[in-house]
């Protein structure tokens, strides 16, 4: 059975996506640790990350290093964090968390509650970094 981010990638769900190509995706988390808190994958599902042959592990990688760049632009913040947690979508992933301070990617407090409008503002602000 296909994967949430795997219907993600094949737009069977909506997300806020803010940048692909033909390998990978990287879009918005709908239950953000804060603003601007993107998730980013490969579009070949594969359950966890260091299962991913090389060439898609490192391009990945790449990929969100790009992406952590055009973040930390349109989100003010010190740094752009990065975690790699894989126990809740069987679909490997990198989250990258604009960062104030330690807190912000503590994965056991509350995540916001943010409304599909406020997401599509976020997603904008991003993606019209280039």
């Amino acid at each position: 059975m296909a994967s949430i981010f795997s219907k993600i990638v094949n737009g069977e769900i909506p997300s806020h996506k803010i940048v692909e190509d033909e390998n990978y995706l990287a879009f918005l988390d709908i239950t953000p640790l804060v603003e601007g808190h993107v998730l980013v994958i490969p579009k070949k599902e594969v359950d966890y990350i260091f299962d991913l042959d090389d060439e898609l592990y490192t391009g990945l990688l790449l990929f969100a290093k790009k992406v952590a760049r055009q973040l930390k632009t349109a989100i003010p913040c010190k740094r752009i964090g990065v975690a790699v947690i894989g126990l809740e979508v069987p679909h490997a992933h990198v989250h990258l968390v604009p960062l104030n301070q330690m807190d912000d990617i503590n994965f056991s407090r509350p995540k916001m509650k943010v409304t599909n409008e406020e997401l599509a503002i976020t997603a904008e602000k991003i993606k019209a970094v280039v």
